[in-house]
């Protein structure tokens, strides 16, 4: 069989990488499904499940139709919907909220990488449902009063232009540094409330890994999450600014694992990506020089954290290998 339209080596990589992500969410919302608070949020899973299901099966239509194998993502083996409640107090649709933050972002990138009609649709209509479900997901924190919102400042009545360099200075011995402009304000406030909601989110997976080692990876990032809530809330209080984190998300007391080792670490490999992306675009996007220092460091912090994550999920057997070229110089040398 000649296909007229093979999809290409950056396609199939993207498409390989939506598999593993839509299938692990997946599988977070079979659980957290089970264990809603209240209708209206088991409503917006359950929705979101039938959505994110149909675009998994045209994935796999295009993994068939190319005579690609089918990538073993995560399965119901990797979940056990009867396990106690892990989280409590709105934690559901919190979490759901960022993924779909880094769902908006992997989208853009991977569309960027397609040429194929069929898989730019896939993307198109992925975005579609991760932009509405994002905004039902913030309306129903809001309502319940589960999602704190960035500070409110002076409405700006005139436009001014930066006149000197001293405006990127925050690194002074002496003499006060300049108030935060609005947009540094915002990166900080979504960085702390992202740090926050992952903070929680590590902490349940601490309380239940059975392995040893992810089980001290977990309690390693919540806190690297803490130092880096910490440094946020310091430049932002130099401001005379009050940090406020969401009041919901508890953690219950369960050490009973509703999700696989191999879920969990996946989960925060996805995570540490975002993070990363995150600590970058607030180091160009602050103006004030200790501010991008400052995430500079916590990036570091992150990388080192994500490789040793990595490692962990090789020694394992949890890292499903990407699909690759092929190896001329190991074909030729076999040919010999």
């Amino acid at each position: 069989m000649v296909l007229i339209n093979p999809i290409s080596s950056s396609e199939i990589g993207t498409l390989w990488q939506t598999y593993q992500e839509k299938t692990l969410i997946m599988r977070f919302l079979e659980y957290f499904i089970q264990k809603a608070d209240d209708q209206e949020s088991r409503n917006l899973l359950g929705g979101l499940w039938q959505e994110l299901n149909f675009y998994v099966k045209e994935m796999e239509k295009v993994f068939d139709e190319q005579g690609m194998v089918k990538p073993v993502g995560f399965t119901s083996e990797d979940v056990n919907i009867e396990a106690p409640k892990l989280y409590d107090n709105g934690f559901d649709i919190m979490f759901v909220r960022v993924l779909k933050q880094v769902s908006m972002g992997l989208y853009t990138l991977n569309m960027n990488m397609s040429y194929n009609n069929r898989v730019m649709a896939i993307y198109e209509g992925l975005t579609t449902i991760t932009q509405k479900i994002y905004k039902l997901a913030t309306m129903y924190l809001l309502e319940k009063g589960l999602l704190s919102q960035p500070p409110k400042v002076t409405m700006p009545k005139t436009t001014e232009f930066i006149e000197s360099k001293k405006y990127m200075k925050g690194m002074k011995l002496f003499g006060d540094k300049r108030a935060l402009n609005d947009l540094e304000i915002g990166i900080l406030h979504h960085n702390l409330e992202s740090n926050n909601i992952g903070m929680k989110l590590i902490t349940g997976f601490a309380q239940c890994a059975r392995n040893k080692e992810a089980k001290q990876y977990f309690v390693q990032g919540k806190e690297l999450a803490k130092k880096q809530m910490k440094m946020m809330e310091k430049i932002l209080r130099e401001s005379d600014i009050t940090p406020v984190l969401s009041p919901g998300g508890t953690v219950t007391t369960s050490t009973v694992p509703p999700f696989s080792d191999k879920l969990m670490m996946h989960c925060i490999y996805i995570l540490n990506g975002f993070g990363l992306v995150g600590a970058g675009s607030g180091s160009f996007f602050s103006l004030r020089n200790d501010i991008s220092m400052k995430s500079i460091l916590l990036a570091k912090d992150v990388f080192f954290y994500a490789q040793e994550g990595i490692e962990i999920k090789i020694k394992n057997g949890w890292f499903e290998e990407p699909p690759q070229m092929e190896d001329r110089a190991a074909i030729i040398k076999k040919g010999q």
